[in-house]
């Protein structure tokens, strides 16, 4: 398969997903913001826990550097 015949079906591809796609509506779009926000926040907690506890088995202080 050369070049140009691969370039020409990503494009077919690519028209075929925006032609079954659709754009959310509103309440869509809050829900998966709220349940992305949500996933970043129980991600950066979790983060920050293993952090601190990882500092304080290491150094014994909250020493984060």
């Amino acid at each position: 398969m050369n070049i140009t015949a691969k370039f020409k079906n990503f494009i077919q591809n690519s028209r075929h997903i925006l032609s079954i796609s659709y754009r959310p509506n509103r309440a869509e779009f809050d829900k998966s913001a709220k349940i992305i926000i949500i996933g970043i926040l129980i991600t950066g907690t979790l983060g920050f826990v293993i952090a601190v506890v990882i500092s304080l088995l290491v150094t014994g202080t909250l020493a984060f550097i």
